[in-house]
């Protein structure tokens, strides 16, 4: 009976054995996941859109006010002489600031 309970004690520790591995490897799989997302987040946070790099972008369907841009050199830039009509949330053509979202249809003409 002696080789029976030193067999049970060979399979108890064995089994602690195992079940330590798969904690740590689980453990390592975890970090590696946290590491991971955290990278993919800070390389999101870099890739912010300044005002004065929007000067340089095309006119789009959605157009985003840049710093020192006023409406009537955004209508020059895009060829859209009707920002005003198409923005109803404009109230005062004089009140534009960086930000500010307005819809441009940009004729097939820019200016840059």
């Amino acid at each position: 009976m002696p080789s029976s309970s030193s067999s049970k004690t060979q399979s108890r520790q064995s089994m602690v054995s195992a079940d330590r591995t798969s904690w740590y490897f689980t453990a390592v799989i975890l970090a590696l996941i946290l590491v991971g997302s955290i990278r993919a987040n800070s390389q999101a946070e870099d890739d912010t859109v300044r005002g004065g790099q929007l000067l340089h972008r095309p006119c789009d369907e959605i157009y985003v006010v840049g710093e020192g841009e006023t409406l009537h050199t955004i209508s020059d830039k895009c060829g859209d002489p009707f920002i005003v009509e198409r923005n109803p949330h404009i109230q005062d053509p004089d009140d534009v600031f960086p930000g500010l979202v307005i819809k441009i249809i940009p004729s097939t003409l820019r200016k840059f």
